[in-house]
């Protein structure tokens, strides 16, 4: 065999390879999730709605999932897209923090005005730098 014929089967076991491991950990994660879908879990599903198991039909794989008090929807279970945690406990993300600073900054602008050195006061201009 020539070099290049090598080479392109060794690429074809690699991609087969990682083809295979994949499907084990969709299915490793996608049973890990079927676990925690439990009565009482708090949890978003496929199309994006939240709400709380209120019950589970495991032969006809058919939950309960009460949206608001008094409205429930009945949908299979594979539209469960997670369980969602409580993040009381949990400090926020970086992205958090700057989202939550953005929003305050959007709801009260002046409250940043001329809160830091470099920013000018009001008719001030700021001399320029020379290079």
């Amino acid at each position: 065999m020539d070099p290049m014929t090598l080479f392109m089967v060794a690429v074809l076991a690699v991609l087969v390879f990682f083809m295979f491991r994949n499907g084990q950990k969709r299915k490793k994660d996608a049973a890990e999730l079927q676990k925690k879908v439990v009565v009482g879990a708090h949890v978003m599903t496929t199309f994006g709605v939240y709400g709380t198991i209120k019950s589970i039909d495991d032969v006809d794989n058919i939950i309960v999932l009460e949206t608001s008090p008094k409205s429930t929807l009945k949908m299979h279970r594979q539209a469960v897209a997670r369980v969602v945690e409580d993040k009381q406990d949990a400090a926020p993300t970086a992205g958090e923090a700057i989202g939550a600073d953005l929003t305050n900054l959007a709801l009260n602008p002046e409250a940043e005005a001329g809160a830091l050195e470099i920013d000018p006061q009001f008719g001030e201009r700021k001399p320029k730098k020379s290079k």
